[in-house]
């Protein structure tokens, strides 16, 4: 990926896993919510951009991953929501080892409609959604175009349009030549495995995540990656975030990106700007975490989506 070094900065920073550059049991009966029969069979051919793992019981929660990470992103997460939730695992095609989508048209809408018709077809009532990076994307778009389908939304470090995160008035239209170069030269394969450790070095800070993350990049597929950058770059969501219904908790990332002019404020004021539509939200920043919030600064992230998570007007969603 061969970028002007302010493209590479942005792309690294804001999606590869994307940020600022500046086993299965019936669902269990929670309060105020009642118990549900068990799981209709999935059927994986019914959703071929993704796989699936359950694991544990309670109230339902899809955890979706961002760019070239698996569902396995999200251990240390499921162990700690498994006794409350009914944890919905998502790996999509492509990233982290997993085979490749057999098309790359249209990739994340795919991905957009197969996870809402996957929420149907398992009966999943307004499921609690966390997603990191393209994952939190993911989420915003989903309820965006459902808005009855999911509950609360923990979105980990992602933006509605990241296309426009140096010039707030950037259009589809203005972004896409610089979109389909990206999507081209990403394209043209993968990152040498030294390459690869050194931009993960800067999204996240522990040396064995690093090298865990760099591992999940480099056993990625080009194309799907490439493919999933661009849809992001040139799908603005900023528009329709105000259609979203329930209550969204945003946590941002920050400390990474001094390098680059950004402090904490200025940051904020990004998230701030691309979520005004939001109705029903709040920004949170680590004070210290990289793009991999869950993984720099767990407890900060964990207090955070527990506290949220427990409010009366979200548990009750």
């Amino acid at each position: 990926m061969h970028l002007t070094t302010t493209f590479r900065s942005l792309t690294a920073a804001l999606l590869l896993s994307t940020t600022l550059p500046l086993a299965a049991a019936p669902a269990a009966a929670t309060a105020g919510h009642p118990a549900a029969a068990a799981r209709p069979t999935d059927n994986p051919a019914a959703h071929p951009n993704f796989t699936v793992q359950v694991v544990g019981k309670g109230r339902p929660m899809l955890l979706i991953p961002g760019l070239t990470c698996p569902g396995a992103v999200w251990d240390e997460t499921v162990a700690h929501y498994q006794k409350q939730y009914q944890c919905h695992i998502i790996s999509l095609a492509g990233f982290g080892g997993n085979a490749a989508p057999a098309s790359t048209d249209q990739l994340l809408q795919n991905v957009r409609d197969q996870l809402l018709a996957y929420v149907n077809t398992q009966q999943l009532s307004k499921p609690a959604v966390i997603g990191h990076s393209l994952g939190g994307f993911m989420a915003l778009w989903m309820s965006s175009t459902a808005p009855e389908a999911l509950g609360p939304l923990v979105i980990v470090d992602s933006l509605p349009f990241i296309g426009a995160i140096q010039n707030p008035a950037a259009t589809v239209e203005q972004v896409r030549p610089i979109a389909e170069q990206m999507r081209r030269q990403m394209t043209q394969g993968r990152m040498n495995p030294a390459q690869q450790r050194q931009m993960v070095a800067g999204l996240v800070t522990d040396t064995a995540r690093i090298s865990q993350v760099a591992r999940w990049g480099q056993a990625s597929d080009p194309a799907t990656v490439a493919q999933a950058m661009y849809d992001m770059y040139t799908t603005d969501l900023r528009p329709a975030v105000a259609r979203i219904q329930q209550p969204v908790l945003v946590l941002g990332a920050w400390a990474a990106y001094q390098a680059y002019g950004s402090t904490k404020e200025s940051t904020r004021a990004i998230f701030e700007q691309q979520y005004a539509k939001l109705p029903r939200h709040r920004v949170e920043m680590s004070e210290a975490g990289r793009h991999f919030l869950m993984y720099d600064d767990t407890q900060w992230f964990f207090r955070q989506a527990d506290a949220f998570l427990k409010q009366p007007a979200v548990a009750q969603k």
